[in-house]
């Protein structure tokens, strides 16, 4: 395991916080709450039917004793969370029945109880989609104070590499803003690079990619960045962030001289800020295979609570991984 992933693990042994895994019918998921509770990163929390997560375990060849199952439609909290959940949503026209019905599902049981304060975040999206995933955490947790737009980023490490901090990024948007606009681009990059710092103890060089470098090229697509990096400079007046740069000006100290001359995050950015999601989510997928890169995500920050997000094709491993990145959000 690579440093910075042995820095996460270690804060979430310190923290012992209380992970909630809506997915247990999911042989991936039940492997993921041993390996969890086994290496001490957190206490998990299986939901699912009984006969399901069972099934599940045999079909990981695990056993599935002392980890807490708890079956949502049939939970004694589900009344209890229910009423929160109308009282949360009837403003936007939810009935109690529809409270009822939802709250003895397990992706919004799973919300309720970190808004309750019965587990400390979760993770999900082994056999949902990203919308499935976001929308409840939306519904019930709502955005954290201050921040107007949920994004998704992803921990990139790159084996043997002088770039960034040591091989260390982050991507951002890779997973669910399809076009932002200057506004949001501009929030995005200003939540990333506090994540950073919150998740690794590291001052972010934030970087606002274009195919333009300061002026090169002219285009609408240059004057969104270029907009962008303003509005973050007013949000963040004393994080480095600086655009618009072109992805080899950002990270390659030798061109940055050359083309970005004076750039306090030219040639060293560790934080990378995707215009929109094509661009993001093709270049954490070419880094990943190419580089043989380290690929941890999409981790989602914006959210008022922990709740994270899975690649469908994910494995146990990775499961865990973004369980114990979300034990340390989960300190904030």
């Amino acid at each position: 395991m690579n440093k910075f992933m042995e820095d996460i693990y270690a804060r979430a042994r310190k923290a012992q916080k209380r992970i909630v895994l809506p997915e247990g019918k999911d042989a991936r998921v039940v492997k993921a709450a041993l390996d969890m509770k086994s290496q001490g990163l957190a206490t998990p929390i299986v939901l699912g039917a009984p006969e399901e997560a069972a099934k599940a375990a045999a079909d990981a060849g695990v056993d599935l004793s002392g980890i807490e199952v708890i079956d949502p439609a049939t939970s004694p909290k589900r009344e209890e969370y229910a009423k929160l959940l109308f009282e949360l949503r009837k403003h936007k026209g939810l009935t109690e029945e529809e409270a009822s019905k939802l709250a003895g599902q397990t992706l919004y049981y799973g919300v309720l109880m970190v808004k309750s304060g019965d587990a400390d975040g979760e993770v999900s999206g082994a056999t949902h989609s990203t919308a499935d995933t976001v929308r409840p955490a939306l519904q019930v947790l709502k955005t954290a104070p201050g921040v107007g737009i949920v994004s998704a980023f992803f921990v990139m490490i790159v084996p043997n590499c002088r770039f960034g901090e040591q091989g260390l990024f982050l991507f951002s948007d890779c997973g669910l803003n399809i076009n932002p606009n200057a506004e949001q681009l501009a929030e995005i990059a200003v939540c990333t690079g506090k994540t950073l710092k919150t998740l690794f103890g590291i001052d972010p060089r934030v970087a606002m990619l274009s195919f333009s470098t300061k002026g090169s090229a002219k285009d609408p697509l240059v004057d969104k960045v270029a907009e962008a990096v303003r509005i973050a400079a007013q949000k963040a007046p004393d994080m480095l962030i600086d655009g618009e740069l072109q992805a080899d000006a950002a990270i390659v100290p030798w061109v940055a001289e050359s083309k970005a001359p004076g750039s306090p995050v030219a040639g060293r950015a560790n934080v990378l800020i995707f215009p929109d999601l094509q661009a993001g989510n093709i270049s954490y997928k070419l880094v990943e295979r190419l580089a043989c890169a380290e690929a941890y995500g999409p981790i989602l920050q914006g959210i008022a609570k922990p709740v994270n997000d899975l690649s469908r094709g994910c494995s146990a491993e990775d499961i865990v991984n973004v369980a114990a990145i979300t034990a340390v959000q989960a300190t904030r």
